[in-house]
């Protein structure tokens, strides 16, 4: 069914291949993308909008020696196809399987594991130098970026680097109009027009050489004539952007035409000094459902094709949290005028497109921009408003000295909601939420907060929109529960203890806590009884709960979905130890130091034994030991 792409062990098999072949190889390629969709979740819109880009670059240089990166790595299954994976390609997502982002350990032509957004042109410019440094200047340097990634600031802080350093350094800007969701901001309204007025590089230069043989003289019609010459060449030249950074300015050019894209790519290989090529494609090309809804088949549910319509093939299960947190932030936001909502490119991924429809004016998403993000809503928190920033875990570091500087330093009321917070299945390390408490947990005046199900998510909504600080609330990327029985009331640095027992106790930090309960019944059955503890806070931590558990049962262990170091153990480490509490007794869950593989979120709690089967044994071992000793301590 595949008969070119399955014969494809590395890009030089593209060198034999006409045009004709090379548009039946990206036929082949889209199929096998439909196909897995089939089977499993997984990164389609953007991927289809890549394939003839990918098949040209590969046909133009010799990534053995040359350098790629892609930005952001989700586009990356065509590059996987073409660079020998095809007979792995089932297995990607999957655990033990390829990686839906390169990955260096999985092929030569991976260079760095890029999962987020907008550091492909100052790493592509590291390498170039570095080459350079090396004594191989002849090794070319290509970085792909999407349109939606280039207004990321560190672009503009490498594209100055590179101008500076006049490197020969080759900036692809995809533009396909589209971040994840659709892009906002200035540079779109920017490659909007640039888009609308399509003057090939070719024809510009004719054009501006028959103006060049214009005289200039010096009576007023010959400086009229000087001043339409420069005004004609300006309107004439696209990408004025570009070229005043220091780049030379290069198409638009159809990104679904390969032998255009060859034509150009040959041509800029040539260049001398830092060249952007704008390259337009589609995102979804090549599928109708996926080009007419690029959103929905971003990451779509798995279907099944028939012709041009899908058919989902996944009933899904529960509510998940980030829609409780969506739903709970949609209230508050009709409660309260002064409730803002900002996210950086992801209201797809937050599940917030019903609040950008209902409160346009009071809904911000200022593109992968995230340290903006954060310093952008403490101007609004300093102004009154009461500023909720949704973004992922993992993509919240990038604004980590505005977090410190604009909100916690300033104590200003800035509510910060994490999704993704744990881990995040077969995206793997790149957004696994692993490090939140640990990096959250440091700054003074923020509240951090971990809800056990949700109502506790709810709960702390409403808690963080009325306490007179900054507060982190992070959950994870599963499927919500609702802890049955009566509830303790949220209360500043309280925890919730929701069973007693003499023989050691779980405290919970988290949407792991329906683990830990699970864990209890089990030991229950075998007659252990244990104290379970919600936690709720990491900090301010509840000590007056925690530290008697300590000093009185045999053993305690806490259970959190994110790093052991700097963790919530790590927190009611430093409490026993100030406490000058026997700290033996206490034995932390969590994430240990290093960086987790992709795999199915149940999958990965079972191998660091977060689930209820690991919790539990981990609750038998320390019985045993404590019981062990005690019997010593008679003898």
């Amino acid at each position: 069914m595949h008969a070119l792409l399955s014969q494809l062990d590395s890009p030089r098999d593209l060198d034999g291949l006409s045009n004709r072949e090379l548009n039946q190889l990206a036929d082949e390629i889209r199929d096998v993308l439909c196909n897995l969709l089939a089977t499993r979740t997984a990164h389609f819109a953007s991927n289809l909008g890549v394939v003839e880009l990918c098949i040209a670059l590969h046909r133009t240089f010799d990534f053995r020696r040359d350098r790629l990166i892609w930005d952001t790595g989700h586009q990356i299954y065509p590059h996987k196809l073409v660079t020998g994976r095809y007979h792995e390609f089932s297995t990607i997502r999957t655990k033990g399987g390829l990686m839906g982002y390169p990955n260096p350990a999985e092929s030569e032509y991976d260079l760095f594991m890029t999962g987020h957004a907008g550091c492909s042109v100052s790493t592509a410019l590291g390498l170039k130098s570095g080459d350079d440094l090396m004594g191989e200047p002849e090794r070319h340097s290509v970085a792909v970026i999407g349109d939606g990634a280039f207004p990321s600031g560190i672009v503009y802080e490498a594209m100055n680097n590179a101008a500076g350093l006049k490197a020969k350094l080759l900036v692809i800007l995809n533009d396909n109009e589209m971040s994840i969701c659709p892009r906002v901001g200035g540079l779109a309204d920017y490659l909007d027009r640039l888009r609308a007025n399509r003057f090939y590089t070719g024809l510009k230069t004719e054009l501006v050489n028959v103006l060049n043989k214009v005289p200039v003289f010096g009576d007023p019609t010959e400086r009229f004539l000087a001043q339409l010459k420069e005004a004609l060449k300006a309107g004439l030249h696209g990408g004025m952007l570009f070229e005043e950074l220091g780049f030379h300015y290069v198409g638009p050019i159809d990104g679904h035409n390969i032998p255009i894209l060859r034509k150009y790519l040959e041509m800029v290989k040539e260049m001398q000094g830092p060249v952007l090529l704008h390259v337009v494609t589609q995102k979804g090309y090549g599928f109708k459902p996926a080009a007419e809804d690029p959103v929905f088949f971003h990451t779509p549910p798995m279907f099944r094709q028939e012709g041009d319509k899908v058919v989902p093939l996944d009933k899904g299960g529960g509510k998940a949290y980030t829609n409780i947190a969506r739903d709970a932030i949609h209230d508050a936001m009709k409660r309260n005028p002064r409730v803002t909502v900002m996210t950086a490119a992801m209201c797809q991924g937050n599940k917030l497109e019903p609040i950008r429809a209902d409160f346009p004016d009071r809904f911000f998403d200022v593109g992968i921009c995230e340290s903006h993000a954060v310093a952008f809503a403490g101007g609004q928190a300093k102004a009154g408003m009461r500023p909720i920033v949704a973004i992922y875990s993992t993509f919240l570091q990038r604004s980590y000295d505005q977090i410190f500087q604009e909100a916690a330093l300033q104590n200003l009321p800035v509510t910060f909601m994490l999704d993704r917070g744990g881990l995040c299945g077969p995206d793997g390390p790149t957004h696994h939420g692993t490090y939140d408490i640990a990096y959250m947990r440091v700054f003074p005046n923020l509240v951090v907060m971990a809800p056990g199900d949700s109502h506790d998510l709810t709960e702390m909504l409403d808690f963080s929109l009325q306490h007179n600080g900054p507060c982190s609330i992070r959950y994870p990327k599963a499927t919500a529960i609702t802890i049955d029985g009566e509830r303790t009331p949220l209360e500043l640095g309280k925890a919730e203890v929701l069973q007693t027992g003499r023989d050691g106790a779980i405290v919970a930090c988290g949407a792991l806590l329906q683990e830990c309960l699970a864990a209890a019944e089990m030991l229950h059955e075998e007659g252990l009884d244990v104290t379970v503890v919600n936690a709720r806070f990491i900090k301010p931590l509840d000590t007056a709960t925690i530290l008697p558990l300590v000093r009185d049962l045999p053993f305690v262990v806490t259970v959190e979905e994110g790093c052991l170091m700097g963790g919530f153990g790590s927190a009611v480490l430093e409490a026993a130890c100030d406490a000058s509490l026997d700290s033996s007794r206490i034995r932390r869950l969590g994430v240990p130091d290093l960086f987790v593989e992709h795999g199915e979120r149940h999958e990965l709690l079972a191998d660091l034994h977060l689930d209820a089967q690991g919790i539990a044994q981990t609750c038998r071992t320390l019985h045993a030991q404590a019981t062990r000793t005690e019997a010593q301590h008679h003898v």
